[in-house]
């Protein structure tokens, strides 16, 4: 019964750290170009035309 005095508090600590960072990351645009990262994992990144 002593743990759950340590274990609810830090289970709570932790749900709102992820709250918070997931709010950070909806305010900083991170979901905004979901489209755009899908097509840059197939993107070389050398910049040059590919030969055919």
């Amino acid at each position: 019964m002593n743990t759950l005095v340590y274990l609810i508090p830090i289970a709570l600590l932790l749900g709102g750290l992820s709250l918070a960072a997931f709010l950070w990351a909806l305010r900083s645009g991170q979901y905004e170009d979901l489209d755009g990262a899908s097509w840059r994992v197939l993107d070389d990144g050398d910049g040059k035309p590919e030969k055919q």
